[in-house]
């Protein structure tokens, strides 16, 4: 399936829950966002319907984000019956890491075929402060290295202000580790459009330090995918996995996007950075004759959701970005 700007849509992020463990200072305020009512959150069978349309449609690719998706009862077991799908090719999970230990093997019986870690640094009281929460990212760092001789993985860690310091620590495990490290640049969506004094690093500046400490990193070769995404990668001699770049702000990567979204009260958003989207809830509620007239409903909703892609987000432009929501609400 194209959109009007030809450009192949086969991926589609389904966002399970807006509850989080966490409360990341880009993500959401310190006191939370008002939690959506267990009513009106999709069904996992809602959810297998609105994936099933999207196969028939050529969308073959899922990540399974939050909130926390972890957090969602029998989040393991939607995975399973997701994959099981036909024509599913790929499911992958992006996750703050905490519950993984406990829920990894149910994952891999799923047939989970990668799982992004969110990770912003090493360094405890930071990690703490960014987080708010008393948590460890040694608890994390576990987890990562728990799942990384498993499946494929990665770290996310978003690009912050004090976090400078922790460019070549986390860039280090990707030389340590079978994971793929990737810094993102900070979108100016919810409480991340507030900028701080200084800014972060640039992704730029960012990969000369990189490549001070290790000079042969060097770009992967043209065509080598490791994943649905954006990201630019960078290896050297010695590294067991890369080192990417998500540069959503300064270097747009609108013209390959390949996604749309779902929210997990049931809306279709076609980019991250407008409030716009086709709300699929009245359809998969509404009065249907039978299970192929809800299908072909869906399916038409989710046409129109990549009919109405704009050519290009406006994050360079945060006075313009109209989506008010946290990520978390959003599916991050």
């Amino acid at each position: 399936m194209t959109d009007p700007f030809g450009r192949t849509i086969d991926y589609l992020r389904i966002s399970v829950t807006d509850r989080c463990s966490l409360r990341c200072r880009y993500c959401m305020p310190k006191e939370g966002v008002p939690l959506t009512a267990h009513e009106n959150i999709l069904t996992y069978e809602e959810l297998l319907l609105v994936a099933e349309a999207s196969v028939g449609l050529g969308i073959d690719r899922f990540k399974i984000t939050g909130g926390e998706p972890l957090l969602r009862k029998d989040c393991p077991d939607f995975i399973r019956r997701l994959k099981a799908l036909p024509g599913v090719r790929q499911v992958t999970l992006t996750t703050n890491g905490l519950l993984l230990p406990e829920h990894l093997e149910e994952l891999l019986s799923a047939g989970l075929d990668g799982v992004n870690v969110s990770l912003d640094t090493l360094d405890e009281k930071q990690f703490q402060e960014i987080t708010r929460s008393s948590r460890s990212p040694v608890q994390v760092l576990d987890a990562v290295k728990l799942c990384s001789g498993k499946l494929r993985t990665k770290i996310n860690a978003v690009m912050l202000p004090e976090t400078e310091s922790q460019l070549l620590p986390l860039a280090a495990l990707a030389r340590e580790l079978p994971v793929d490290v990737r810094f993102i640049e900070q979108m100016p969506i919810g409480p991340g459009a507030r900028t701080e004094a200084g800014g972060p690093p640039s992704p730029s500046s960012a990969l000369m330090r990189l490549k001070e400490q290790w000079p042969l990193l060097s770009p992967l070769p043209e065509g080598e995918r490791r994943g649905n995404g954006p990201a630019r990668y960078y290896t050297a001699p010695g590294f067991q996995g890369a080192v990417g770049f998500i540069e959503a702000v300064s270097h747009s990567f609108c013209s390959s996007c390949n996604r749309i979204r779902l929210t997990s009260t049931g809306t279709l958003k076609p980019c991250l950075c407008y409030e716009d989207g086709i709300r699929l809830a009245p359809v998969l509620r509404g009065q249907h004759r039978d299970r192929d007239e809800l299908l072909c409903e869906i399916s038409s909703a989710i046409e129109a959701a990549v009919r109405s892609k704009p050519p290009a987000h406006c994050f360079d432009r945060a006075e313009s970005v109209s989506e008010r929501k946290s990520m978390s609400q959003i599916g991050g």
